[in-house]
């Protein structure tokens, strides 16, 4: 690993592997202080197991309990079955991603629920998680808020976490996360070095300053994380971006043909990035991206401050909005050493 990324790795990683390690009141303090307003949105696609339990804990947690969460989210991506149901039923706000700027066309992905949730939120600190976890991640939410609360320097923060594999039937303590192991961290290691140390880098689990999230596209398929991560390394720089140590992180796994989809998705992402030239000047002639490679590209959503500077404004639910659920106001009232260890695998 390079220096400034061990550096880096050393100065903004930080623990927050359970709620015993958060100073939560210090949280609360700092977000009054600073006048700020929290969004967390779960993009979620048929996920009726598991959204419902999600969105219930954090609603009664951080936003009824402690008032650390302004609004939850949930961005509907044309399910079919109850998500939407549920999870309204659960507290969140629900939006189809539909009815979120349709003028500006459509970008099927999960990276087009995550882009049209800007238009649909309004904290300045917005928290994104996926809607597919399984494990207790109360300590998500808090923890990906510390580094954004404590210094104003930090605008993007990214979870990292050991990832349980299940095969056959038996859990291994450790394996997920292949594609991010075989295909993202040894790709972001050659051609952006400095970011050798994100462990997760394609994780779902992360928190930004809308100033910053409103400046870079985002893909909208499956390379809209390691695409994050690029393009606000350029806008935000090496020392504005951020690490926490969630610990684990269990949820649903994919097929290997869904993998392989994923893994093309994410080097046309990379090389796209790497072609127009990083901060290190790395270039990938556009020639190196193959055909096959090109057809698994997704289209990109422009960055949000291009809309918000035309006519389209900010989305909001009419009374009407079927997707919309009741007033948010109705639920306001009511560096670890195992994060060195993973970090260590790309030199």
């Amino acid at each position: 690993m390079r220096p400034d990324a061990r550096a880096w790795f050393e100065n903004r990683t930080t623990s927050a592997t359970s709620l015993a390690e958060i100073d939560v009141p210090a949280l609360l303090a700092a977000k009054r202080r600073g006048g700020h307003a929290v969004s967390v949105v779960l993009p979620a696609r048929n996920e009726a197991a598991t959204v419902g339990g999600l969105v219930t804990d954090l609603v009664q947690r951080w936003v009824r309990d402690v008032p650390l969460v302004d609004e939850v989210v949930v961005m509907d991506s044309d399910s079919t079955d109850d998500t939407a149901a549920i999870a309204r039923a659960a507290g969140a706000v629900v939006v189809a991603t539909a009815d979120v700027l349709p003028g500006q066309g459509t970008r099927p992905g999960k990276g087009e629920a995550l882009w049209k949730s800007l238009a649909a939120t309004t904290g300045d600190l917005v928290v994104f998680m996926d809607s597919d976890l399984l494990n207790d991640v109360s300590h998500y939410v808090p923890g990906l808020l510390s580094p954004l609360l404590a210094d104003t320097r930090v605008s993007y923060v990214k979870g990292c976490y050991t990832r349980p594999l299940s095969v056959d039937g038996q859990v291994r303590a450790a394996g997920g996360g292949r594609v991010t192991e075989l295909t993202a961290r040894p790709l972001i290691n050659a051609l952006w070095p400095e970011l050798a140390g994100f462990v997760q880098p394609l994780g779902g689990e992360y928190a930004g300053r809308r100033s910053a999230l409103e400046q870079v596209p985002f893909v909208s398929g499956y390379g809209v994380e390691v695409g994050l991560l690029v393009d606000l390394l350029q806008v935000c720089g090496l020392p504005g971006l951020a690490q926490v140590d969630l610990g684990t992180r269990v949820h649903s796994h994919q097929t290997d043909e869904a993998l392989g989809v994923m893994a093309g998705q994410i080097v046309s992402t990379v090389l796209a990035r790497a072609a127009r030239g990083s901060t290190d000047r790395h270039r990938v002639s556009p020639a190196a991206c193959s055909p096959s490679l090109r057809t698994t590209a997704k289209a990109s959503c422009p960055p949000a401050s291009r809309w918000r500077s035309t006519s389209a404004r900010r989305w909001s639910p009419s009374p009407s909005t079927s997707t919309a659920s009741a007033p948010r106001s109705s639920y306001r009232s009511g560096v670890s050493s195992r994060a060195a260890t993973r970090s260590a695998g790309v030199s």
